[in-house]
């Protein structure tokens, strides 16, 4: 086999997978809300669920873009782990649609069918509208798929591999080895598969290998377990930026694979054989009759893609009536331990395994709500260090406080960095809108949580400066009452964050306003108690410090809800 040849079926391989890619991204984009519409509200049940994950990838012709896109809406709140697991068990039904295409592909010359259609997915792609734009790049990858599969065939026949001695010989003699062959092939299957991170390129490859007469049904189908369990590496690889439901999602995934290939391990030969003789292959005969198994290997082009779907829908039916045990296996493993508060990790963005920019705001925006809940539980620290006596205490809470300062500040990075990534696509006029938003939102948030932080410096201040001089119990009140409506309008913008509705921005305003006249009031106020010598110069500065910076957190506030609301006009 010369250099040339091993290039070109490289070539080959790349070409089918980069076609995968793009069809999947393509239709994507085109169907972006719609398919978080339809797994976020059609998965009331286990069987709805199932359809639902068995439609959707047979849609987007990819297992790993369903389940990595699941594991996103569990990470994000929008599907709970029961309804993920049965979505992810119909994913794997319709991943099996991708090996019938290769089956029927390869009885048909392509160049018929994918020339032509390249010209249609060029005028798509070079029309205005946005949505002829992600068609295109679909009918795009669908042809690049066909076309890889043609030249992998065209290389096999030229390759010869079946009048390969050498290769026939190793089939042959790790084909004596029982249990262990099998357990080989299904190793090499799932390595390959996590290797390319392509089940798809490796269904190629065995069947390829399979109807050419090299490789043998039995260690070919095990080579497909493999790829079962090899193909759950992207959930899990995915998961791993996530919070414990999406990790627990993605090893339900592992789980079900893993699962469906002992239970066919115990019962190998009878479960073949019984697929072979569905499309009319005796595998027995073939394993001792070489010129029966050459005769007949365009079966197997159909041979294993009825394994494939025989394999899943059979793990289906068993494993559908134990959703609830395989998600109190999963919840155990990932149990969440500590407060991740104290720790700084984002907790809806998954670090981009989202292609469509519709699913990556919805992200963000999910981000951007934990980011505001975040910034209001530091105010809260803020609030109980305000009456904290122990230097001890003191000094601990402030150092959390300082801790809080430092996530928000990355926090506000990471977003924006993020969004950034995410505008840097194809994108709609409104969606474009929207992120410009965003980034304003995130920019305002981290500054509320800089006057967080500024309030905490000014008490620390105070106790290190005058630890003989305490405020009066008038500045505790008026403290206390200007921290409270602080609080009061951070909850405000939390639900204008969650629920944009005229009631909720009007609060908000409202809370501003009454930030605004409490503040000039206490203002005057001050001015007056130092004058008629109720406390010092300087403790009347740290007070006012405080009391002004709560007045400023309430103008971040206003500043965000009108990000999220749409005005223009922009607190100053």
């Amino acid at each position: 086999m010369s250099i040339v040849m091993i290039l070109k079926l490289f070539g080959s391989l790349a070409l089918l997978m980069y076609g995968m890619k793009v069809m999947s991204e393509g239709l994507q984009k085109m169907a972006g809300p719609q398919l978080r519409h339809v797994l976020g509200a059609m998965t009331t049940n286990r069987f709805t669920g199932l359809l639902t994950g068995a439609f959707v990838t047979a849609a987007v012709q990819s297992s790993t873009a369903t389940t990595v896109m699941t594991v996103s809406f569990v990470n994000a709140g929008l599907l709970s782990l029961a309804q993920a697991i049965s979505v992810i068990m119909g994913a794997n039904i319709g991943t099996t649609l991708t090996a019938w295409i290769m089956g029927a592909a390869n009885n048909f010359n392509m160049g018929d069918l994918v020339y032509p259609t390249f010209v249609l997915g060029i005028i798509l792609i070079y029309s205005r509208s946005s949505g002829k734009k992600s068609a295109g790049e679909f009918v795009f990858g669908l042809c690049f798929l066909l076309l890889g599969l043609a030249t992998l065939r065209t290389n096999a026949v030229d390759m010869d591999l079946g009048h390969n001695q050498d290769v026939l010989d190793f089939f042959a003699a790790t084909g004596k080895w029982g249990i262990w062959s099998t357990l080989l092939f299904l190793l090499l299957g799932g390595i390959l598969t996590m290797a390319v991170q392509s089940s798809a390129a490796v269904m190629a490859i065995t069947m390829m290998l399979c109807s050419q007469g090299v490789l043998p049904i039995y260690q070919g189908i095990a080579l497909v377990m493999g790829e079962n369990i090899g193909t759950t590496i992207t959930s899990n690889i995915a998961a791993m930026t996530g919070n414990s439901q999406a990790r627990s999602a993605a090893l339900a995934h592992l789980v079900f694979n893993v699962f469906g290939v002992i239970w066919v391990l115990c019962i190998f030969k009878f479960f073949v054989n019984t697929v072979c003789s569905l499309v009319g292959y005796d595998a027995v005969v073939a394993s001792t009759d070489v010129t029966y198994a050459q005769e007949n290997a365009h079966l197997l082009n159909y041979v294993l893609p009825t394994f494939h779907t025989a394999f899943n829908v059979c793990n289906v039916l068993i494993l559908i009536w134990f959703i609830k045990p395989i998600e109190t296996f999963v919840k155990r493993a990932f149990s969440a331990k500590g407060d991740e508060d104290e720790d700084f990790r984002l907790k809806f963005i998954t670090g981009g395994i989202l292609s469509t920019a519709e699913l990556s705001i919805m992200e963000a925006r999910k981000e951007l709500n934990h980011y505001a809940e975040r910034t209001q539980r530091m105010f809260g620290l803020v609030q109980e260090l305000l009456h904290t006596e122990g230097i001890k205490d003191f000094a601990k809470l402030y150092a959390r406080i300082e801790k809080y300062e430092g996530i928000s500040d990355n926090m506000e990075l990471e977003i924006a960095n993020y969004l950034n990534n995410v505008s840097d696509g194809r994108l709609s006029s409104e969606t474009k809108l929207k992120i410009r938003a965003m980034l304003r939102e995130v920019s305002e948030i981290e500054s509320i949580g800089d006057s967080c932080y500024k309030i905490a410096v000014s008490l620390n201040h105070k106790r290190q400066n005058q630890p003989k001089e305490d405020f009066t119990a008038d500045q505790y009140r008026h403290i206390e009452q200007i921290m409270k409506m602080s609080d009061e309008a951070l909850t405000a913008m939390s639900q204008v964050l969650k629920a944009n509705t005229e009631t909720n921005v009007m609060a908000s305003f409202n809370k501003e306003n009454e930030l605004n006249a409490f503040r000039d009031r206490l203002k005057n106020l001050n001015l007056e108690d130092i004058d008629n010598g109720l406390y010092s110069y300087q403790t009347g500065i740290y007070y006012m410090d405080i009391v002004n910076e709560c007045e400023k957190l309430g103008d971040y506030v206003i500043n965000v809800v009108e990000a999220r609301a749409d005005k223009k006009e922009k607190k100053q």
